[in-house]
C-alpha cells in the first residue's frame, strides 16, 4: 500500500510558496498526483450578519470584494503551481459551501498537508486544519524545513488509539524511511504498554525499527521533541487530539505543544 494522492490546501497567498515545495516532496516520494487546492474565504459565511431578504450596498460590496479575491487567489495558484513544475501537480478551486468541498477533497486524499502557520491557529486556513484532523479525521503532515522522504522517522507510542490510528495511517512512510525509532515513556502512561510489541508488529510488515524508552512521568511532547533532536528525526508520527477539542485548546495538551514547539515536520492523525 502506498500514498497515490496528497493534497494541499492553498490560500492563494505568498504563504503558499513555502508550502508547495514541501508538498512536492512528499508526493514526488511516494509518485503521488499532488491536489493544490485553492481554498478561498466562503461568500457563505457573510450570510448571518446580512438579514434575510435583505441586501444593502455594504454586504454587496462585501460580496463583490470576496469573489474578486477569490479569483485572485485562484489565479496565484495557478501560477505558483505552474511554477512549482511538479509533472503530476493539479489545481482545484472550491465554490461555495468552500467547507463541504474540502471535505469532500479530503476523504479523497491519503495525506493532508499544512504549514505551521495554519497549524498553530493562525492565517487564512487556520479553520482548514481544524476542520481536516479534528472534524474529518484525516490524517496530516504539518511540514517544516528538511522534510523529506526515506530519513529517519520517530514514531510517538502510548499504546492507544489516536498513536495506532496514526502509526498504521502512517506506515508508506515507514517503509520507505532509512531508519524508523519507536519510543515512548511507560512509566507516564495509564496504559500498559510495551514498545516491542510495536518493533514486532512492524517487522512483520517489513519494516525494520529501534525501540527508544523514554524515562520520566511529565512533558511528554518536551520528551518526545528531545528524542527527536536525539536521534535526527526528519518526521514525528503521532497521535492527535487525545482529549476532548476544547479542553485541548484551552488546557494544552501535548498535541498543542508539539504544534508549537520547534521540532521535525509532524504526521498527526486522530
Amino acid at each position: 500500500m502506498s500514498w497515490a494522492r496528497i493534497m494541499a490546501p492553498l490560500a492563494g497567498a505568498p504563504a503558499d510558496r513555502a508550502l508547495l515545495p514541501s508538498a512536492a516532496v512528499l508526493a514526488e516520494g511516494f509518485g503521488a498526483e499532488l491536489a493544490c487546492v485553492h481554498t478561498p474565504a466562503d461568500m457563505a459565511d457573510l450570510m448571518p450578519w446580512m438579514g434575510e431578504g435583505f441586501m444593502g450596498g455594504v454586504q454587496v460590496t462585501a460580496l463583490e470584494s470576496l469573489k474578486e479575491a477569490a479569483v485572485e487567489g485562484r489565479q496565484a495558484t495557478d501560477k505558483l503551481v505552474r511554477e512549482l513544475g511538479y509533472p503530476r501537480s493539479r489545481t482545484i478551486g472550491l465554490d461555495s459551501p468552500v467547507w463541504a468541498g474540502l471535505a469532500m477533497e479530503g476523504r479523497l486524499s491519503d495525506v493532508v498537508v499544512f504549514d505551521n502557520a495554519a497549524a498553530r491557529g493562525k492565517g487564512p486556513l487556520a479553520e482548514a486544519f481544524q476542520q481536516i484532523i479534528a472534524d474529518e479525521q484525516r490524517p496530516v503532515v504539518v511540514a517544516r524545513p528538511g522534510l523529506r522522504v526515506g530519513g529517519t522517522v520517530l514514531v510517538a507510542w502510548d499504546g492507544g488509539k489516536e498513536a495506532s490510528r496514526a502509526m498504521r495511517t502512517a506506515l508508506p512512510l515507514l517503509e520507505k524511511a532509512s531508519r524508523v525509532v519507536v519510543t515512548g515513556a511507560p512509566d507516564a502512561s495509564s496504559r500498559s504498554f510495551d514498545l516491542g510489541r510495536l518493533v514486532g508488529f512492524l517487522g512483520a510488515r517489513g519494516v525494520e525499527a529501534q525501540a527508544k524508552v523514554l524515562t520520566g512521568t511529565s512533558d511528554a511532547a518536551g520528551q518526545l521533541l528531545g528524542a527527536a533532536r536525539e536521534v535526527g528525526a526528519d518526521v514525528l508520527v503521532a497521535g492527535a487530539f487525545g482529549h476532548p477539542r476544547l479542553q485541548e485548546f484551552i488546557f494544552g495538551g501535548t498535541t498543542r505543544s508539539l504544534l508549537s514547539g520547534d521540532g521535525p515536520s509532524l504526521f498527526l492523525s486522530h
